[in-house]
């Protein structure tokens, strides 16, 4: 169903791409936007037991979007580093495809709101007060993941294969 990678000697391995998705900061979410136009949005998330965990607001175009067509598409972008004198780019990244769903039990948009914040503010209590405080406009959102790879520039490939 999804495609190999066609340069695959520059595919990294699963080890690889599960560390980069626990430590990036940003993912960028595409969803099947208005009238077929894709629709990409950078999201601050947490990979979290082999799933991501993102939120939002109550209503906007992704919620619709995600309601409409569960079907989504990410990208962590870990490394982008211009190298001027070779006209390239060293790049380690991850795509992944997957279904996203709106978290309607109160327990499970608990969980999420709680490892999301603790994520990026490793104070419990903080994260439980800001948690309160906004649960009433508060949306999560899981993807489980379908299919994932990384990938690297060549010049990283060849030099990890020398490791």
């Amino acid at each position: 169903m999804f495609r190999t990678m066609r340069r695959f000697k520059q595919q990294l391995p699963e080890a690889e791409v599960q560390r980069i998705l626990k430590e990036g900061q940003t993912l960028v979410l595409a969803v099947h936007g208005d009238d077929g136009y894709p629709y990409a949005v950078p999201l601050n998330y947490v990979y979290h037991d082999g799933k991501i965990f993102v939120h939002c607001a109550k209503s906007g175009h992704k919620l619709d979007a995600i309601q409409n067509d569960p079907k989504v598409s990410f990208t962590v972008i870990e490394r982008d580093d211009v190298v001027p004198e070779k006209l390239a780019t060293y790049y380690r990244s991850v795509i992944a495809f997957g279904h996203a769903r709106i978290l309607d039990d109160e327990d499970e948009k608990r969980h999420a709101a709680e490892v999301l914040g603790l994520r990026y503010y490793n104070v419990p209590e903080a994260v439980q007060k800001e948690i309160e405080r906004t649960w009433n406009a508060l949306v999560c959102i899981e993807i489980t993941i379908d299919h994932m790879t990384g990938k690297e520039a060549g010049d990283l490939a060849v030099q990890r294969s020398k490791q």
